[in-house]
Order: structure tokens, then sequence, then C-alpha cells
């Protein structure tokens, strides 16, 4: 087995993808691996031509950036101790293509990653990023789901 010395996780800030930061931080840990922590603004929906009030598009988007920077700092400052092997992105775009791009720029050994546990019509329509990371990621891939509770 090749060792693990990049280890890329994407987090949305959900719970599922908290679960699935825990076993990227001690799988980099163990490892002493490089931890990358990226979370991918989905592309915005053009909003040019509707009414949205005090705001323009590009100040709404700058919004969100800034959103999602905040947010970043405050889930690492909170969850990663002592561990200092590590760098953050912020990227615009779809999820599952930029998560596979940047594994593929950072030479990433492992992605981590959480999954919804989407079933039936909602796979269907809005199918599954990890999923999607799975057929098209170049390294492994870690799944991790939330335990269902009884």
């Amino acid at each position: 087995m090749t060792p693990f010395t990049k280890i890329l996780t994407a987090v949305d800030f959900s719970e599922n993808s908290e679960s699935a930061f825990d076993y990227a931080l001690t799988l980099a840990a163990n490892f002493d691996a490089e931890l990358t922590i990226i979370h991918v603004i989905n592309e915005p929906v053009d909003l040019r031509g509707f009414y949205v009030p005090h705001i323009s598009f590009v100040e709404l988007e700058k919004e969100i950036e800034e959103s999602a920077a905040r947010m970043m700092a405050e889930f690492c400052a909170a969850r990663l101790g002592d561990f200092s092997n590590y760098k953050t992105e912020i990227i615009t775009g779809i999820p599952h293509e930029e998560i596979t791009a940047t594994a593929s720029r950072i030479n990433a050994s492992l992605i981590v990653i959480g999954t919804h546990g989407r079933t039936g019509l909602d796979r269907i329509l809005f199918g599954s990023t990890a999923e999607r990371v799975v057929r098209s990621a170049a390294c492994p891939v870690l799944t991790v789901r939330l335990p269902i509770v009884p």
C-alpha cells in the first residue's frame, strides 16, 4: 500500500462532512500527512435580471465567499486542535468536479468525503457528490456515512 502523504477532505459544514473530517484528521495525524480542507461553493444561480432587494449579484457572490471563509476559519479553529500540517481552500464550482480537480492538482493520495445517504427519488434527482467523486477520482476515496440511529 502506498502511504498517505496528502489527504484531501471536502466540508460543507454539515454533520456528515464533520464526521468525515474527523476521519481525515485522524488519518492525517497517524500518517503524518498534509491535510487539505476544501469547501466548494456550488456555482451560484445567475440572478441578474431578477429583483433581489438591496444587493447586487456581485455583492451577493462576495458575501457568500466571505461567509464561507469565515465558516471555514471557525470550523478549523474548533476542530483542528494542535494539528498544524493543513491548508484550506474555498472554491466556486461544481462540487464533484472541484473535489477531483483539487485532488489531482495537489497530488492527493486519499480523498475523505461524507455521504448524505440519499436513497430512492432523492438520489435519482440530485445524484451523489460522493458517488461522482468515487467514480472519477484518480486516487482512493474513503466515504463516511453517519451511523443510522434506530
